[in-house]
């Protein structure tokens, strides 16, 4: 582990102190029935604080979504991160981040909706909880490709997640997320994906200079109750936005 890493491990493990302290003064005690929407706000500046320490910077393009549902593709441990910090938001995630050192506690902490898409019948149950977080009027990411790749191509769409938003009818929005490092690989060395094991990982994202992030956003006009058309579109949407040079 370099010097900057070891000292940025140590700044790491100080914001955790800080923002759980937050976290019980104001997401752990507000009213139940807008606990939600606070663990989105507390996530949101605990993901501001934290990515101070990987010297990050983002350029943001299209127009921010504040409510209804948002696909995305996903690269990286950083992306709820990257998005949190954009705008308040609830997650929902495979069950192994839960399991991923600090990175899956926060995410635990600030509400994240675990998904095992192994069984079926937590799909049902997964859905009924991003119902109820669209319904309370939070805005709830998916990341439908399913796992994080590095970023060359949007891998297909699954669309088991989508079903809420087909009944419910709120707003859709998509987005892209890339990285670049300035000394190393962003593909290899923020994206987290094949073999990569998270300490190590880490600790060689922690040494880098900085870690600069474009973030585009859409709106996506509905045209179908087809749930695989649906997908089949947003993934279409998203690649343009990938492709686009705005």
């Amino acid at each position: 582990m370099t010097l900057r890493a070891a000292g940025r491990f140590v700044w790491f493990a100080g914001e955790i102190v800080v923002i759980v302290l937050n976290y019980f003064l104001t997401a752990a005690v507000v009213p139940r029935a807008k606990r939600r929407l606070a663990r989105a706000a507390w996530l949101s500046r605990a993901s501001r604080r934290h990515l101070k320490i990987f010297g990050y910077s983002a350029t943001l393009s299209g127009p921010v979504p504040r409510g209804g549902l948002l696909v995305s593709n996903h690269l990286s441990y950083l992306d709820i991160l990257a998005l949190s910090a954009t705008m308040p938001a609830v997650f929902v995630s495979k069950a192994d981040v839960r399991r991923w050192p600090l990175f899956g506690w926060l995410a635990a902490l600030g509400g994240t909706v675990f998904i095992e898409r192994e069984r079926r019948t937590h799909v049902g149950a997964v859905n009924r909880e991003i119902e109820t977080a669209l319904a309370e009027g939070a805005l709830v990411v998916v990341f439908p490709e399913g796992t994080s790749s590095d970023g060359q191509t949007v891998l297909p769409f699954r669309s088991s997640l989508l079903e809420p938003v087909l009944r419910g009818g709120q707003a859709i929005s998509t987005a892209w997320i890339h990285y670049e490092l300035d000394d190393g690989d962003a593909r290899q060395e923020v994206c987290y994906w094949g073999d990569h094991s998270f300490f190590p990982h880490l600790a060689n994202l922690l040494g880098k200079r900085r870690v600069r992030a474009t973030l585009r956003f859409g709106q996506f006009h509905r045209t179908t109750d087809d749930r695989k058309v649906l997908a089949q579109q947003l993934h279409a949407a998203v690649s343009e936005l990938k492709d686009s040079r705005g």
